[in-house]
């Protein structure tokens, strides 16, 4: 696969944890994380090219993708 991943999220969110630990169980590699409370260009950058402030949010070369179980099932078809 030749997709940009970048996984906005943020620690304390059950959302954003359900798809870390399905990234870790799976043991899926290529996925840049962006801690939006570490990083305050990641934060504006969010808002900016996703539209809103809601994590977690994968983007796909670029393109926003939000919901946990939407996140995770796309990741399950593409990273097996």
């Amino acid at each position: 696969m030749s997709k940009k991943l970048e996984l906005y999220y943020y620690p304390e969110c059950p959302y954003c944890q359900r798809v870390l630990n399905a990234m870790r169980k799976n043991r899926w590699e290529g996925i840049e994380l962006k801690n939006i409370h570490a990083d305050a260009e990641a934060d504006a950058t969010l808002v900016r090219v996703g539209g809103k402030h809601q994590v977690p949010c994968l983007f796909v070369d670029g393109v926003p993708m939000y919901e946990s179980l939407d996140i995770i099932a796309w990741l399950e078809r593409e990273l097996g």
